[in-house]
């Protein structure tokens, strides 16, 4: 990955993407980057990568959003979330490369596809049991591809909850399950000196994202960049499905 110039020209703007998406502004935007990093590298590779660069990046937002959570919604989804992580981790050495691949792809496409009508199906206010439902889900796909948003916002969005509040959950709950991540992606492997030398060399990436994220909240359209994001993740998603249903 360090002398391949493919890997740097799709890092970059992923990791770039996922700190304003950490900052709290179009919260989906992150599960498009290892997606996007798997056009260039493998599945694992990319989520290896990037588990760090969340962690640091759970470290700049959460300054910003402390105390501003849902205490009761986190006691809802966090304990749901570390079933779906331990579920994930459990299955993770069954999943070839293009098994992966093929996963990533199913993730991106129907979360794009979702997230892109979310709005016009979710007036319900949902459940106790639908959050523990969102909150495996989330930890399962956070797991797998760092893309727990879309499950995370099915249960959120519809409860309605003050922007502030929202935001604040979110990112709260993310911080947990990246920290929890760390240690099943340390027992497979996946965390070594090679993979966090790349990470510390995206770290300044992820910083301007983040600083970014914050900045530009109040002066850009939030909806016209997350259907962009969107939009892509539904073409990564069908690139992906091709790459692993394509024979080698």
């Amino acid at each position: 990955m360090l002398t391949d110039p493919i890997f740097w020209l799709v890092a970059i703007p992923a990791v770039l993407i996922t700190g304003v998406s950490k900052s709290g502004f179009a919260g989906g935007a992150g599960g498009l980057t290892v997606p996007l990093l798997a056009l260039a590298i493998s599945p694992a590779a990319a989520a290896a990568v990037m588990l760090p660069l969340l962690v640091y990046m759970d470290f700049l937002s959460v300054r910003s959003w402390w105390n501003k959570q849902s205490n009761h919604q986190l006691l809802i989804l966090l304990p749901a979330a570390i079933i779906g992580i331990v579920v994930a981790y459990l299955l993770f050495d069954q999943l070839n490369e293009q098994y992966l691949r093929g996963i990533l792809g199913v993730i991106s496409l129907v979360f794009g596809v979702y997230g892109l009508t979310l709005g016009e199906w979710s007036q319900r206010k949902p459940s106790a049991l639908v959050g523990r439902i969102c909150g495996t889900l989330a930890g399962f796909t956070s797991f797998v591809a760092h893309a727990g948003g879309p499950p995370l916002n099915a249960y959120l969005i519809p409860l309605r909850l003050e922007k502030t509040q929202y935001l604040g959950t979110a990112v709260m709950f993310f911080a947990v399950v990246n920290a929890v991540k760390l240690i099943p992606y340390t027992m497979l492997g996946q965390i070594n000196l090679n993979n966090l030398l790349i990470s510390a060399m995206l770290a300044p990436i992820a910083w301007i994202g983040v600083k970014l994220g914050l900045r530009i909240q109040d002066k850009f359209n939030e909806k016209q960049f997350k259907q962009i994001i969107l939009s892509l993740m539904i073409v990564v998603g069908l690139r992906l499905l091709w790459t692993a249903l394509t024979p080698s």
